[in-house]
């Protein structure tokens, strides 16, 4: 996978939030996204991980072009999506699709099943033929996994894991190059969830997608990622190759969400189950001066306090942002 098809480079996303009364208010910065950096090659996928309120879907949002970022580029392709005028921007679309986090909100509850997978190609392609339409429409409903002969029926008459079914046919119509999963599976129960990930997965083989997916848990990207890059407060503290990051995890933060996730036999449960995490995340209004993670961190030393650690490349090719990465041993038992 050495062919790159998205580039994304220092992308800051800032917004100007006021507190106060009405004759007293002070403008303050939220840094929902803050300096984050990634590549993505033809049919990689890049699992996105971090608490909530860490700048996973602001970040979505922003490779897409739906938020305008204050700083940073994002390419496509060698292109520069924000130099580009908004037709041209708009035509990009076809290649770029998301699949949301709630289905059935995700879904206009007015339109049938048809409608809904056949918009975008009535927003790009509005002379194509009805017959067309309905081949194309019936087509992709097969490959996710639902009947041709529900095409008429509503969104309120599915399962909650249906309708990501139908989102993800949605974002399939146009045989985008890439497609970002925002939470897919955050909503649905745990049996769902993994029936989701492994259409994914097949999606993926076959159609050779590039996939940006984004999750809360480790547990849930472990087995559809290639990377994994990890966020706090809307920075990323690592980027790491999934059997690297779940056997040696580089930055304490990402250490302690593995040792956040539930085991479910008792009998193997680790005896490390503490995470070391002290207090809860601080305000994106007010981050922690130097790197950001060092209020809450067990391995925190006065250098954390005061200077702000660069992403840097590892030997193992892993990207991490910590000062004490070379001696901290993060090593997790099975």
């Amino acid at each position: 996978m050495n062919d790159r098809v998205l580039r994304v480079q220092d992308l800051s996303v800032h917004f100007k939030v006021s507190e106060g009364g009405f004759f007293n208010s002070q403008a303050h910065v939220l840094k929902a996204v803050n300096g984050v950096s990634f590549d993505l090659s033809a049919g990689e996928t890049l699992g996105v991980v971090g608490e909530t309120g860490c700048g996973k879907s602001t970040l979505a949002r922003a490779i897409l072009g739906l938020i305008k970022p204050n700083r940073g580029r994002v390419l496509w392709l060698g292109e520069e999506l924000g130099k580009l005028d908004e037709e041209t921007l708009r035509q990009k679309r076809k290649d770029l699709q998301i699949v949301f986090q709630d289905p059935l909100a995700a879904l206009n509850p007015r339109m049938t099943v048809r409608d809904i997978i056949a918009e975008p190609l009535w927003t790009f392609y509005p002379k194509i033929a009805r017959v067309q339409v309905d081949e194309r429409v019936r087509g992709v409903m097969k490959m996710v996994g639902l009947l041709p002969n529900q095409v008429n029926r509503y969104p309120h008459e599915f399962s909650g894991g249906q309708c990501q079914r139908i989102g993800i046919a949605r974002a399939l119509v146009l045989n985008p190059k890439l497609v970002v999963c925002d939470e897919p599976v955050s909503a649905l129960d745990v049996s769902i969830q993994a029936q989701i990930i492994n259409l994914l997965k097949d999606l993926q083989t076959k159609l050779g997608l590039s996939l940006v997916f984004i999750a809360h848990d480790l547990s849930v990207v472990r087995h559809i990622s290639d990377r994994v890059m990890v966020m706090y407060l809307g920075c990323c503290m690592e980027i790491s190759a999934r059997a690297n990051l779940y056997k040696r995890p580089l930055h304490p933060y990402t250490n302690a969400l593995i040792k956040a996730v539930p085991v479910p036999d008792p009998k193997l449960a680790r005896v490390d189950a503490d995470t070391g995490l002290t207090g809860d995340m601080p305000s994106p209004l007010s981050p922690p001066p130097g790197c950001v993670f060092h209020s809450r961190c067990p391995q925190s030393v006065k250098r954390c306090k005061l200077e702000v650690p660069a992403l840097r490349r590892m030997e193992n090719g892993d990207w991490v942002a910590c000062h004490r990465a070379e001696e901290l041993d993060l090593t997790i038992g099975d």
